[in-house]
């Protein structure tokens, strides 16, 4: 379990644009056909990963909280799945079911939309505006796992309930931490 941080890319960057298939309803998808009315969170999970699985019951209360307040959320798994066949899509069905995702699932098989975020660990989390700028990248909370530290999303969910309701954000931004992408 190697911990990466995440890269940090730079606020106010433009959300790359992505065509990527959904493990869930088989269709594909494009950010802007995900986007929120008021911002679109994308998380780079995995099946596999120990922080991901960690972080996971907050990552489904804060899309269920968020969801109804007009933000998007889009999870991508981009890791190499010939290394690592326990993140390819079948498998992500299966995880996305075992888990109630209410959300895509989206399997980034070229590795390109991961490179277009700069996205390094999983998770990794990406909060756009409504304008599709970059309003926060970092960490879910400071828990991790075997920290002793209890999972509350405080960082995450400052930063969206910051955006819906036009509060300043703190300029300093923890990076996420976690496994690192498994790239080809």
């Amino acid at each position: 379990m190697s911990k990466t941080p995440s890269n940090m890319l730079s606020l106010g960057t433009a959300a790359p644009q992505f065509r990527l298939k959904d493990t869930n309803s088989n269709f594909y998808y494009s950010f802007e056909d995900l986007k929120g009315s008021k911002g679109t969170l994308v998380m780079f999970i995995c099946n596999h990963c120990p922080y991901v699985i960690h972080a996971l019951p907050e990552i489904l209360m804060i899309a269920n909280d968020y969801r109804v307040q007009g933000i998007g959320i889009i999870a991508i798994s981009s890791n190499d799945v010939e290394k690592y066949p326990q993140d390819g899509p079948q498998m992500m069905t299966e995880f996305a079911f075992k888990n109630s995702f209410d959300f895509p699932y989206l399997y980034d098989e070229t590795q390109e939309v991961a490179k277009a975020f700069d996205a390094a660990c999983t998770p990794d989390f990406y909060l756009f505006d409504a304008q599709e700028k970059l309003f926060y990248r970092g960490q879910l909370d400071d828990s991790r796992p075997s920290n002793g530290i209890t999972l509350s999303g405080s960082d995450l969910r400052n930063a969206i309930d910051a955006l819906i309701y036009n509060r300043s954000l703190a300029a300093i931004q923890k990076p996420s931490l976690g496994c690192n992408i498994k790239w080809k």
